[in-house]
């Protein structure tokens, strides 16, 4: 088959040790375009994985908060981890493929990669894959995956969730995976932070600010969002990225990786033991924060639920690289928002209490069709 010819892109700036990314290399391809600009073709219908926002690049003040958000939640992330990390090893053991969702999981992939190896003495396979919202997952990538690993039993692993767009969109695309390919893929997706409740394999539920959320290509190995244009993806080829090589010299991944994975054997015996306690619990996905978006989107007149972005780490993609509107807020004195309240001052959007919601925070994309909001 055609399709197995595709090889793991080398790109990135993570080690292939670490992760592999099924991607097809976009560097030279020119596909940036202002963050208004791209709003607008968006709004106008063009799909938003067609192109790619421009790198943010913050000021010092921003990346400064970056640093001192990490030595505060670095045993926090890790613990979250670990819980992970026992649960995907309880339940798939030595057959666990790790697949994470390109690019908010590659980070978190690898740390449950090297928490399964430093706990264990295991080390899963990992590869890094594509999944867009309303166009699935990359097929051929799981193609890929199940030519080399004919036993093994993929665990899909993401950043967090917001909404749940991209939980809905996984399970579609293994039912149709399956029905198509008759092949069975658990359509569970492991996260650090589910405030969604929108999957039973998590860290905490809690809506904590994860440090890797507040950068874009610089804590994902230098890899850009993924990318499916008909102009440059065949058939037959994997989903495309870009390789940042220009932002090497502020490139943070592998800091952060080695930040976290440094906690890890202080948190072994409390991740055991809340894994443990997890499989004795009823616990139910029921997409709590979809309620909220609904009610917010009735009470702003909002055209879409797609302009409306739930938790912190979904609230500080709007500020990154989409154009934000407006920020409402639970809590504006929560610690995990300090660098939300930062962009928000900088870019000259309006942040708004709101305290009746799951969330601490949402970000409301502007709507750039003409109206004025």
């Amino acid at each position: 088959m055609s399709i197995i010819t595709n090889q793991p892109a080398k790109i990135g700036s993570y080690s292939e040790d670490d992760v592999l990314f099924l991607l097809k290399d976009l560097s030279d391809i020119k596909l940036e375009d202002s963050t208004v600009n791209r709003e607008m073709k968006i709004q106008s219908g063009q799909h938003y994985s067609e192109s790619l926002p421009i790198e943010y690049q913050p000021p010092k003040e921003y990346v400064d908060l970056f640093w001192s958000t990490i030595s505060e939640y670095k045993r926090k992330v890790a613990l979250c981890i670990g819980i992970v990390a026992e649960q995907i090893y309880r339940l798939k053991g030595k057959e666990a493929i790790l697949v994470s969702l390109a690019r908010a999981g590659t980070p978190v992939g690898i740390l449950i990669k090297r928490y399964i190896k430093s706990r264990y003495r295991l080390s899963l396979p990992h590869y890094s894959v594509s999944i867009i919202r309303d166009r699935g997952i990359d097929e051929n990538a799981l193609h890929y995956i199940l030519s080399k690993h004919p036993d093994g039993n993929i665990q899909f692993v993401d950043g967090w969730t917001g909404k749940g767009a991209i939980s809905i969109e996984l399970t579609k695309a293994c039912q149709e995976f399956g029905s198509n390919q008759k092949i069975i893929l658990d359509d569970t997706i492991a996260v650090i932070a589910d405030p969604g409740y929108c999957t039973t394999l998590f860290g905490t539920r809690e809506d904590f600010l994860i440090p890797s959320a507040c950068l874009n290509s610089t804590v994902s190995g230098l890899v850009s969002r993924t990318v499916l244009n008909n102009q440059y993806i065949g058939k037959h080829d994997f989903h495309g990225a870009k390789y940042y090589r220009e932002l090497l010299s502020s490139d943070v991944s592998n800091e952060y990786i080695e930040m976290i994975a440094a906690e890890f054997p202080a948190i072994f015996q409390e991740a055991k033991g809340i894994a443990l306690q997890r499989e004795q619990e009823d616990i139910k996905t029921e997409f709590l924060g979809m309620q909220d978006v609904k009610n917010i989107q009735a009470e702003f007149e909002i055209d879409s639920t797609n302009y409306i972005k739930p938790g912190v780490g979904e609230t500080t993609r709007v500020l990154l690289r989409r154009v934000p509107w407006k920020i409402l807020m639970r809590d504006p004195s929560s610690p995990y928002v300090k660098h939300i309240l930062m962009l928000a001052e900088e870019k000259g959007v309006e942040v708004a209490a709101y305290p009746e919601m799951n969330y601490l925070c949402m970000g409301l994309i502007k709507s750039v069709k003409g109206t004025s909001k």
